[in-house]
């Protein structure tokens, strides 16, 4: 295939391809669709390619406006949400069809659906194993019955395993698009009641705040990151309010107690020392709470991070 560029066994794809969503579409606070534009002024193209790493910005993506509208039977804004996840779909399912790895700049954690359906997609297409760290202050694993808001950023693990609207659970053509042994959650410290339950019930591996600070960050990730292997496709959905918000405080969604900024950095690190990498969203930044754009700098250095940067040369 012309303009294909696949990774070589166990090294991370060097081929990146940006791709923009702007919309707050899934979430309880206006100002998430600024996010893609505060990544780019943070330098993200390039940082990256200050690492020999080759970057293609694709732009944005279009879909409707955010009417800013109350839930209907436990969602808010359901047929925009869709649309939405219905173009991120195309989107990364398309990057990685050219052999590119795809990196979604959100926008609202609603538009996991969209992007990780489209991994699972094609990790089924091409007989790779999934494995998907989610990287959060919440478990997202709501359901319209469960919610207290009806925000549907609050739901895509729920939908992604099965459990949302058929217009939602059914986006990447297989129901469900994802199993719930295929996530590992690391960081998560706010999980509504009946939510717990849920997640208690479908068996999710959850690293919570406690397990980490009793474990440490090096344990949980050698746990989190164990197994993988060349026929492993790693997809990292990076919600920046994972981060403590005394470090990170542009985020919609602040919930006190997150990892450090050292704690962070072990996390990408590690993740960059398995090679690999495959797909990446980053989520839920909010300029409009931001300071100085502090949060999407941070972001930036932490994806970095992520891409391989160290202090000293590593093998």
């Amino acid at each position: 295939m012309v303009g294909a560029w696949p990774a070589q066994s166990g090294v991370m794809n060097r081929h990146i391809s940006l791709i923009g969503a702007p919309t707050d579409i899934g979430a309880g606070a206006r100002g998430a669709s600024m996010g893609p534009e505060a990544l780019r002024v943070a330098g993200i193209q390039p940082t990256l390619e200050s690492h020999g790493l080759q970057v293609l910005d694709r732009g944005n993506l279009a879909g409707p406006a955010n009417p800013w509208l109350p839930p209907v039977d436990g969602y808010r804004h359901l047929h925009e949400v869709v649309a939405w996840n219905q173009a991120v779909h195309e989107a990364v399912h398309a990057e990685l069809g050219l052999g590119r790895l795809p990196v979604l700049l959100g926008g609202d954690h609603c538009l996991g659906i969209g992007s990780i359906s489209a991994v699972a997609r094609h990790c089924r297409e091409t007989g790779k194993k999934l494995r998907v760290l989610w990287l959060d202050a919440h478990a997202d694993f709501n359901t319209s019955v469960l919610t207290p808001s009806g925000n549907i950023h609050g739901m895509p693990v729920a939908c992604l395993c099965g459990h949302g609207p058929q217009e939602l659970i059914e986006i990447g053509g297989t129901v469900p698009a994802l199993n719930a042994k295929n996530v590992r959650q690391i960081g998560i410290r706010s999980v509504d009641p009946g939510e717990k339950r849920l997640v208690h019930q479908v068996g999710l591996e959850v690293f919570d705040m406690r397990y980490i600070d009793e474990m440490g960050m090096r344990h949980t990730m050698e746990l989190a990151l164990a197994t993988l292997d060349d026929k492993t496709h790693l997809h990292v959905s990076f919600d920046v309010d994972f981060l403590d918000p005394d470090i990170a405080p542009g985020v919609g969604t602040t919930v006190p107690g997150g990892p450090t900024y050292r704690e962070a950095q072990l996390c990408m690190e590690m993740i960059a020392d398995t090679g690999r990498l495959a797909s990446l969203d980053v989520m839920e930044l909010n300029p409009a709470l931001d300071i100085r754009n502090k949060t999407a700098v941070l972001a930036v250095d932490l994806i970095e991070s992520l891409f391989g940067k160290s202090t000293l040369m590593r093998d």
